[in-house]
């Protein structure tokens, strides 16, 4: 129960949070700009960046399949129609579920334990949090004066990379050692079992050649940005200032919020616009446009996928948690 009240007392929070961001962004906005906007924008560069942010994630279901090809050898198509059924659900429910959606569909489709196919998207995170922080590195080398809540969220993500990182790098080369740390009761049963999966995975050469993808993965998601800035007569935006903003947009995307990043995403993408000297108007319009373009595609890629899979989503959300206090298999 009080486990519940946490749960609950958190998504609150986050819809708040998330709500309060989207009233910043459109409060002083007439639609009428909008329209005048969505008028004058040039949609050849909307198609680019639509295409491209749909690529982005086939792009992760090959790294996945990369991933996991030490245990089973996945179809390519197979781990990117997981990613994008993941992706339409956490457009849709609160707490990133699709991640655990995605896993248990991976889980169902193969001979692969749920506990394995966790254990990937683990190590994913820890591979984007890596590449990450190394652009945010750069970032703040080649942009002084950047505002303090983007160093915050830089500091605060790299400080669980480190952690994470750490830990990973333990299970992975050092199981004996992470045995010895860990009675085997309790939830420290499950992470036991977390480490023989994570141990599988990382001696194999295509850890490595998961981690070189991971860069790809993290630099075409710069593509959509730098295209709509184009759409949007930005003719600043170049793909340094659009690395910018996707670094930015990756580090907020790391906070709990609302389904969708609704809020959180368009403030963030406004506060760097400003800050880069751009129109507030013009700022907070695109965030909200920008965020459409990439969104509405996803959602609909998403739910052909589900309908291709043939499940509702309110039922794989509820057998994608019941998977995860048990984490069956291990290797």
């Amino acid at each position: 129960m009080k486990r519940s009240r946490n749960k609950t007392l958190l998504f609150v929070l986050t819809n708040v949070v998330s709500l309060a961001c989207l009233w910043w962004v459109l409060y002083d906005q007439k639609w009428a700009e909008f329209w005048a906007d969505l008028r004058t924008m040039h949609w050849g560069w909307v198609g680019l960046a639509v295409i491209s942010d749909i690529l982005v994630y086939a792009v992760q279901g090959w790294r996945w399949s990369l991933l996991l090809r030490p245990v089973e050898k996945i179809p390519v198509m197979r781990s990117v129609r997981a990613v994008y059924v993941g992706l339409f659900a956490n457009e849709i429910l609160p707490f990133r579920a699709g991640e655990l959606i995605r896993c248990y569909l991976q889980a169902k489709w193969s001979s692969i334990p749920f506990s394995v196919t966790f254990a990937s998207f683990v190590a994913e995170r820890v591979f984007d949090g890596f590449w990450l922080m190394i652009a945010f590195g750069v970032t703040v080398m080649l942009v002084p004066g950047l505002p303090p809540w983007v160093i915050d969220l830089g500091v605060g993500l790299g400080v669980a990379v480190v952690v994470l990182g750490g830990l990973l790098a333990l299970a992975m080369f050092h199981k004996h050692r992470m045995h010895a740390m860990l009675t085997g009761k309790g939830w420290q049963r499950h992470f036991l079992v977390l480490i023989e999966d994570l141990y599988l995975i990382g001696h194999s050469r295509y850890l490595y050649y998961s981690l070189a993808v991971s860069v790809l993965y993290l630099g075409l998601q710069i593509i959509p940005i730098w295209a709509m800035m184009h759409a949007y007569s930005f003719v600043d935006g170049t793909l340094g200032i659009s690395a910018m903003l996707m670094v930015v947009l990756r580090l907020s995307a790391a906070l709990p919020q609302a389904p969708g990043n609704v809020g959180t995403f368009q403030a963030s993408l406004a506060k760097m616009l400003i800050f880069l000297n751009y129109g507030h108007g013009d700022a907070k319009r695109f965030s909200v446009i920008m965020w459409a373009v990439i969104t509405i595609p996803l959602l609909v890629v998403g739910s052909i996928a589900l309908i291709i899979t043939g499940v509702r989503i309110d039922e794989l959300h509820k057998h994608a948690k019941g998977e995860v206090p048990v984490l069956n298999g291990g290797s």
